[in-house]
């Protein structure tokens, strides 16, 4: 009855990985090439996590 108010975790993450995209894009434009990295490996592993959530609300 209430399902328009709990979060949607594939929204959540999504939201996680654009956002760690970003802190490594601007670290890297920084010249910090570590921070970068361990913010992509960081974004890396939110993707992984959000793939299977997206494959299987497409298959619904």
């Amino acid at each position: 009855m209430f399902g328009f108010l709990k979060s949607d975790p594939i929204k959540k993450l999504r939201k996680q990985y654009d956002a760690k995209l970003t802190q490594a894009q601007q670290a890297q434009r920084s010249g910090d090439i570590k921070g970068f990295a361990e913010l992509s490996a960081e974004a890396d592993a939110i993707w992984k996590e959000l793939q299977p959530l997206e494959k299987a609300k497409k298959a619904d």
